[in-house]
């Protein structure tokens, strides 16, 4: 697994009201510090990526459909360089998925329908000076196709 990336797993707790899932806690061991809570969708087959932090940790929650998020180190000087890691996260997979910042992210909903995700990351979004920046989803500097792998 890529250097600093961290798994929870997610305990749904049902009953006959509904069900109940924590998310992050300030005890969690992976808990650094919060800046906002957003969430973002994706249309079935829809890739949004490539895009990194220099200074944000991304925590990642699927809440609703399945997504398949990809990481890439690019980053100078890490034991993991030039890895990939795909992880299937959402209802068949509850986890939190903490992605550290300079590592590539993007993810693709997969199923038939709309896709959610939470994000409770480090840092709340800047809308003057954004610490988001941009690669296409298609560029061939990452190892990476975002095409259906048929097993």
């Amino acid at each position: 697994m890529i250097k600093d990336v961290r798994i929870k797993q997610l305990k749904v707790l049902p009953d006959e009201r509904g069900r109940l899932m924590e998310a992050l806690r300030c005890d969690d061991d992976l808990f650094i510090k919060f800046g906002q809570a957003y969430i973002t969708t994706a249309y079935p087959g829809v890739v949004k990526g490539w895009h990194y932090h220099k200074v944000q940790v991304d925590n990642f929650i699927a809440v609703r459909g399945m997504f398949k998020v990809v990481l890439y180190d690019d980053r100078e000087g890490s034991p993991t360089r030039c890895q990939v890691n795909e992880f299937f996260m959402g209802i068949h997979n509850p986890i939190l998925l903490q992605i550290p910042a300079l590592v590539l992210h993007g993810f693709k909903a997969i199923g038939a329908e709309e896709a959610i995700m939470l994000n409770l990351p480090t840092e709340p979004y800047r809308h003057d000076q954004p610490d988001e920046f941009r690669v296409d989803p298609h560029d061939p500097g990452v190892p990476y196709k975002w095409d259906l792998v048929e097993k």
